[in-house]
């Protein structure tokens, strides 16, 4: 402990440079934790009590929003099936890494920002209607997204299905969504519209605009 700021007044100290090999070795974490496509509350708490120690002071508005993001989801000590999703989302944005690597057909194939939502945009309809999130939420914490919707009166799916009436792509990491986890829903709803259903795809700010006006 710099009881004294010794080592802090020391010409040898510089604040910005280690705060930017904390970030650096954040990617690295952020890689490690997200390998096997799955992070549990363990290893959230780890990355959180990481973040704490030794980014603290970084004036860096996408760290601090992956530790404001982490301490919402535990806040209950516990990381949700959806949580877990969530953040392993928002790790792989971080970490700059696709969640799977498309091979070379499909790189030449898809257009990587190519979300396929409603043209024209739907009108929003809130009361009895079903809505699904998908992806990292720039709002905040996907339950605070589905507090809005039943303050509403909407109704939160449990998944992509016929009788969902909206998905809402969030706005945070979503350049891969055809290789990522939340890529399924979103083709699985292309389909289901495809086949007559009154399902709508939807940006988070398109959403947010209807929400907020």
């Amino acid at each position: 402990m710099d009881l004294h700021n010794e080592f802090t007044n020391s010409r040898f100290f510089h604040a910005a440079r280690i705060d930017r090999r904390s970030a650096d070795a954040l990617v690295g974490i952020a890689a490690g934790l997200i390998a096997d496509g799955v992070v549990n509350t363990s290893e959230a708490v780890f990355l959180k009590q990481w973040l704490e120690s030794q980014v603290a002071h970084l004036d860096d508005p996408v760290i601090n929003l992956l530790y404001s993001r982490l301490a919402c989801m535990l806040q209950d000590n516990v990381l949700d099936e959806d949580e877990s999703h969530e953040l392993l989302n928002l790790l792989h944005s971080f970490a700059g890494l696709p969640i799977s690597q498309p091979t070379p057909s499909q790189r030449s194939a898809v257009a990587p920002n190519d979300l396929p939502f409603n043209t024209p945009e739907p009108e929003l309809v809130w009361a009895d209607r079903v809505f699904v999130f998908t992806g990292v939420m720039a709002y905040g914490p996907r339950k605070d997204c589905q507090a809005l919707i039943e303050e509403k009166g909407g109704v939160i799916g449990g998944g992509v299905s016929n009788k969902v009436h909206y998905l809402v792509v969030g706005s945070i990491g979503n350049e891969q969504w055809r290789h990522s986890t939340y890529g399924t829903k979103i083709m699985k709803a292309v389909e289901l519209r495809e086949a007559g259903a009154s399902i709508a795809i939807v940006g988070e700010a398109y959403w947010q605009r209807g929400m907020f006006g």
